[in-house]
């Protein structure tokens, strides 16, 4: 394999779309408003892709190193394990890429705030400090909160809350207690991935002392946690679109959610970790395509 289909290999461009969805349905809310930036979406956009790119860089990093991922791991080969890049590769790829995620952050919160708006610039630059941290702290280091079982609780924060109302927030600055909703969504269709994801490589995590949230509770109630996530997110876009009238279009994501109940059932019959890795997929790109069918809502 040559060394650029190294590199992409370790991007897993699988992860991308789920990471966008976030800036999707808070730019399709920002247009309904009548404050949608093309500027701003690109530049969110591309910044939001370079922090996925590094939590996977740094991920595979992390759990390289520490030796978790193994033989006895199940899903796609990762590029450290494989021997397509060293340790000291992946680790000059994580700085390039969370230098250049920087640059592009800079930019955004310019682009958004320009130069008059100190405090609102220093919230984002500090919250896009704290995503390039959250993205390298999952798998690295010591204090790797991945290990601990906090991974949920920042997917929710970075995917949900921050990739949705705050997408909404730069684009309008200000807030409505209502885009709460869709983000509520969004964070608990990502948490969701990542449990699907703990709970595939939950036996070898345990063996490798990784101890997520799906080590944690053990398998049957891994499995009602995930059901519980997909059901809130449901729950949350149903209000959502009772409350706003104006969305009725939208309500179109609502379809996602019939191959997700499908899914439910594959999980809740399961009892072979491997076959839960197709499952991965499916919710990722039924969490894409609920922040497709949401934004192109706005069009009729």
């Amino acid at each position: 394999m040559t060394r650029v289909k190294a590199w992409i290999s370790a991007a897993r461009l699988r992860t991308l779309p789920l990471s966008v969805s976030g800036i999707i349905v808070g730019s399709a809310l920002a247009y309904n408003a009548g404050a949608f930036r093309w500027s701003i979406c690109i530049l969110a956009l591309l910044a939001t892709l370079g922090f996925q790119i590094l939590s996977n860089f740094a991920n595979d990093y992390g759990d390289g190193i520490k030796g978790t991922d193994n033989e006895e791991r199940i899903g796609p080969a990762r590029a450290m394990q494989s021997g397509l890049l060293t340790a000291n590769q992946l680790k000059t790829g994580i700085v390039f890429t969370a230098i250049l995620t920087s640059l592009l952050s800079l930019a955004l919160i310019y682009t958004a705030f320009g130069s008059d708006k100190f405090i609102q610039s220093l919230l984002f630059f500090i919250l896009g400090l704290s995503a390039i941290l959250a993205a390298v702290k999952y798998t690295v280091g010591r204090g790797a909160y991945g290990y601990r079982g906090l991974g949920d609780f920042f997917v929710f924060i970075f995917f949900g809350l921050v990739a949705v109302v705050g997408t909404y927030y730069m684009y309008t600055l200000n807030l409505r207690k209502v885009v709460f909703l869709p983000a509520l969504t969004i964070g608990f269709l990502s948490m969701a991935v990542l449990n699907l994801n703990n709970m595939r490589d939950r036996l070898s995590d345990s063996r490798s002392k990784k101890n997520t949230l799906a080590v944690i509770l053990g398998e049957k109630k891994a499995k009602i946690y995930h059901y519980s996530l997909i059901g809130g997110a449901f729950i949350a876009s149903l209000i959502f679109f009772q409350l706003t009238n104006t969305f009725k279009y939208s309500a179109a994501a609502l379809v996602v959610f019939i191959p997700l109940a499908k899914h439910i059932k594959v999980v809740r019959a399961n009892h072979s970790p491997a076959l839960l890795d197709p499952q991965l997929k499916k919710v990722a790109l039924a969490t894409f395509f609920f922040s497709l069918l949401f934004a192109l809502g706005f069009l009729f």
